[in-house]
């Protein structure tokens, strides 16, 4: 396992949609155990495949947050929410690649995930609270959009900003 580097907005293959995983083989395994260890260490209770520059379908979680609490890692690849309930609910999200922001976002209460497990079986779980909003961030990942396109396109657009300059600053 080792730790991956965590693309920064402006980067822009946070903006691209990814790939459909055709096997699940050793690599995407060895991807799938990097992205739990660079989550952990980030520290984040949730990452994409494109977050780490890899343009594939996989994301990992963690929602366990309290110290007490027992760890909860999962994995899904391909994953597609094939249903959603009317009722919002709206959580303060954050996001690794755009550090030291939040923003409230509203997204369906309860969700039903499809996709498969490392060992590829086909898994359907119905999620609520956290787990289903940050199955959904991840989601959106994968469709090449961050929880900043759901705010004000003032706020947004000043977030941005401050990011390409921070981009600037480093390549300089």
């Amino acid at each position: 396992m080792s730790l991956r580097q965590i693309l920064l907005i402006p980067d822009k293959r946070l903006k691209q949609k990814t790939e459909m995983v055709s096997s699940i083989n050793k690599n995407e395994l060895a991807l799938i155990d990097d992205m739990f260890e660079t989550m952990y260490d980030a520290p984040g209770i949730g990452l994409a495949a494109p977050q780490v520059g890899i343009l594939s379908k996989i994301i990992v979680m963690d929602c366990a947050k309290e110290e007490d609490e027992k760890p909860d890692p999962i994995a899904m690849i391909n994953p597609e929410i094939i249903w959603t309930s009317e009722e919002m609910r709206t959580y303060e999200e954050g996001c690794l690649s755009i550090p030291d922001f939040f923003a409230d976002v509203t997204r369906p209460e309860k969700i039903k995930v499809r996709y498969l497990d490392e060992k590829s079986k086909l898994i359907e779980r119905e999620a609520d609270g956290l787990l289903a909003t940050c199955i959904q961030h991840e989601i959106d990942h994968l469709e090449g959009k961050l929880f900043i396109d759901y705010i004000s396109r003032l706020k947004r657009e000043r977030i941005t900003k401050k990011f390409q300059k921070l981009a600037r600053l480093e390549r300089a």
